[in-house]
């Protein structure tokens, strides 16, 4: 009786040990450049929702950050996927330094380092 309970007790805690999956990280790094092409340091980059209804502006994401000293700018989205989504979001890009300007969109999807570069000009 004691090897049929211990038996029942062993596959229930391998089947709680493999249910539990771990998330990983939903990242987006934009890399900013010039009309040279040149890596554009402290660059302002906004990533933001855009609605896609006729309803009253809901803007579930609007996040800002700085490019570093290889003009990438990072993104972390975990808090906003959750494991089991479709998926995560389809964003905006705004890039600022000084008189410069540029734009794009980035996909983000699940789990992974999602990367885009956006070229700014006068």
């Amino acid at each position: 009786m004691k090897k049929i309970i211990l038996f029942g007790v062993a596959i229930i805690g391998l089947m709680v040990i493999g249910s539990c999956v771990k998330k990983e990280d939903t990242i987006a790094k934009i890399e900013v450049r010039d009309e040279n092409n040149d890596v554009v340091e402290q660059a302002m980059v906004v990533l933001h929702g855009t609605s896609t209804c006729n309803c009253p502006s809901q803007v579930a994401v609007y996040d800002t950050a700085y490019t570093n000293s290889a003009g990438i700018a990072t993104f972390n989205y975990n808090e906003i996927y959750q494991l089991g989504q479709a998926g995560v979001a389809v964003l905006d890009i705004e890039a600022y330094k000084s008189n410069r300007f540029g734009q794009g969109i980035i996909k983000i999807e699940a789990e992974t380092t999602n990367e885009e570069t956006v070229i700014i000009q006068p």
